[in-house]
């Protein structure tokens, strides 16, 4: 039986994590939720302890990659659906529609995208970065210490690594009302670029440029298969 543990790394989400709990607390085909509060400076671990959530603190920011390992040592059903803290627009009906191809066992896994995913990901149907997906506990359970190590923004290339090398049938689920803020839009556009700069160094210190071109035609092969 196929049960699932929702995991949410959250740092400094206090003005939006309200609204995607507000969405997963009770839904039907979630086992539990667990919100990762990574060393956050505002009220998102209080505003997380005040839902039917678990939290787990972090006393300082360790980086998202390390939070999601926190939560996958925590979880205890048998697949994982990673979701992001500062989600707009998300419904039930998007939780749904990630969750069912995997429990109906029409894929392996799978993974999200956005209404504002960069244009390149929409034009192509897939962002093989969205940290919105669905797989399976058992491939990650064992490497909670290589994931902890990983650069703060490395995980969702580690974890493509691992999908294509299992050969898991993929699908790609549209989310069109539902966007991720820019950066820009949260912490101002000076620090939103050196953020976005930081992930993008973060996945080259995890994988080459060769290889990220090298799992975009990988997923998505396997997504149109």
């Amino acid at each position: 039986m196929i049960t699932v543990s929702c995991i949410i790394p959250a740092h400094n989400e206090a003005g939006r994590i309200g609204r995607v709990l507000d969405v997963v607390q009770n839904h039907p085909l979630l086992l539990e939720i667990i919100v990762v509060d990574d060393g956050s400076t505002d009220n998102t671990a209080q505003i997380a302890q005040g839902r039917n959530v678990r939290v787990i603190s972090l006393p300082e920011n360790r980086g998202k990659s390390f939070a999601v390992a926190e939560g996958i040592a925590a979880a205890t059903g048998s697949h994982l659906l990673m979701l992001d803290a500062d989600l707009v627009g998300l419904s039930d009906d998007d939780i749904t529609a990630l969750i069912r191809p995997v429990m109906q066992h029409q894929a392996d896994v799978t993974i999200s995208l956005r209404r504002n995913s960069p244009w390149v990901w929409r034009f192509i149907g897939l962002d093989y970065i969205s940290g919105e997906r669905v797989f399976a506990r058992g491939l990650v359970a064992k490497h909670l210490g290589e994931i902890r190590r990983l650069p703060h923004f490395g995980l969702e290339v580690w974890i493509n690594q691992r999908w294509i090398a299992a050969g898991f049938r993929l699908q790609v689920v549209r989310w069109p009302d539902v966007i991720s803020p820019y950066k820009a839009a949260k912490i101002g556009w000076l620090r939103g670029l050196q953020a976005d700069v930081s992930m993008m160094r973060d996945i080259f210190r995890t994988i080459s440029l060769r290889e990220a071109v090298r799992q975009i035609i990988c997923l998505k092969r396997k997504a149109g298969a």
